[in-house]
């Protein structure tokens, strides 16, 4: 992928899973939400399987072990082995390996799955700031997870232990809408202590460097459903990504995405990695796929012409949208055009 400012989605004569040897799949908003497999995903993984793609699951959610997520996805219809998960609790481990004692006590505020990667790192989970741990990691930790964790991790923290989390995420999908993410739970103890903390997941360069070494992957598709984690990741590690429009991120979103949140393709759901992905040429003033034609209107606003598929007016909508916003976020108003495609 060229680290060039992106005008447009591209297109691919080859289905996604012909053109990638691996895909690194985000989990929350693609593969399941609320633990249910979302609508597509099931068959569409298999099939990409089953020609030959390798399937690997990238997670900002450090809550679950691979065990656990494997045996989740197993259960949902996805066969997978607990060596194809690939969570920010492993990253964030390996990151604080590399900067404190072999065997040396960690303060955990988060989930079996913390616990699990320190322990694979040699590090000896604790859970009193009273221990005299080498260093505090937070990671998402449930709905359970309650606010006298969040003082212990403040009490070591403000006396200048380091302090490492998993990822920053805000929210998170759940099945019954947005849910507070790990980075909210961050922002108590930031508030708290004044500290800044050592990220390691999406869209850090931490995450992609665990993910490359444990799957191997030489030319690899990033999915996900958000544009700061998953697509600026892709971004930050200089791999091509698919975003998928099942989770967090809506239309108006990406049309005002600036650069490091463009994705290389864009498409509904998991049957994008099926599919080639069709070409938006310019045509006079704007941009034009399948059916439809965006251009930049005169009036403060984005302007869609034709019909056809939703998908392409999306997308011609995102290289009108891009190209006028260059280097930085599109402010031009889209609402419109994109009611015109229910989106």
């Amino acid at each position: 992928m060229s680290q060039g400012v992106r005008t447009r989605p591209e297109g691919s004569g080859r289905p996604l899973s012909e053109a990638y040897d691996t895909a690194l799949l985000d989990l929350d908003g693609v593969v399941y939400a609320g633990g249910n497999a979302i609508v597509h995903a099931v068959e569409s993984l298999a099939v990409a399987r089953a020609g030959g793609m390798h399937l690997a699951y990238v997670t900002n959610n450090a809550l679950r072990t691979p065990d656990a997520v494997a045996e989740h996805l197993s259960e949902l219809g996805i066969p997978t082995g607990a060596g194809d998960v690939i969570t920010s609790a492993q990253a964030v481990a390996r990151l604080i390996s590399e900067q404190v004692p072999a065997g040396a006590r960690v303060l955990v505020i988060g989930g079996e799955g913390l616990r699990v990667a320190l322990r694979e790192r040699g590090l000896v989970p604790v859970e009193s700031a009273d221990d005299d741990p080498a260093a505090v990691v937070q990671g998402y930790g449930g709905p359970e997870l309650t606010w006298g964790r969040f003082a212990e991790a403040s009490y070591a923290v403000a006396r200048g232990v380091p302090w490492f989390v998993s990822n920053t995420d805000l929210t998170i999908p759940s099945g019954r809408g947005i849910a507070p993410g790990n980075g909210a739970a961050v922002e108590v103890v930031r508030i708290t202590t004044g500290a800044e903390p050592q990220v390691a997941g999406k869209p850090l360069p931490p995450m992609h460097r665990e993910t490359v070494l444990r799957t191997g992957a030489r030319r690899p598709l990033v999915v996900g459903d958000r544009l700061d984690t998953d697509i600026e990741g892709a971004f930050n590690g200089e791999v091509d990504s698919l975003l998928v429009l099942t989770g967090v991120t809506d239309g108006a979103q990406l049309l005002a995405a600036p650069p490091r949140h463009r994705p290389t393709y864009v498409d509904a759901d998991l049957r994008g990695l099926l599919t080639g992905q069709p070409e938006i040429t310019r045509e006079g003033e704007g941009f034009r796929c399948g059916g439809w034609t965006a251009t930049a209107g005169s009036v403060g606003r984005l302007d869609l012409e034709g019909d056809g598929e939703a998908l392409d007016g999306l997308r011609a909508l995102c290289a009108a949208a891009w190209t006028a916003a260059g280097e930085g976020s599109c402010e031009l108003d889209g609402g419109k055009a994109l009611a015109r495609l229910g989106l």
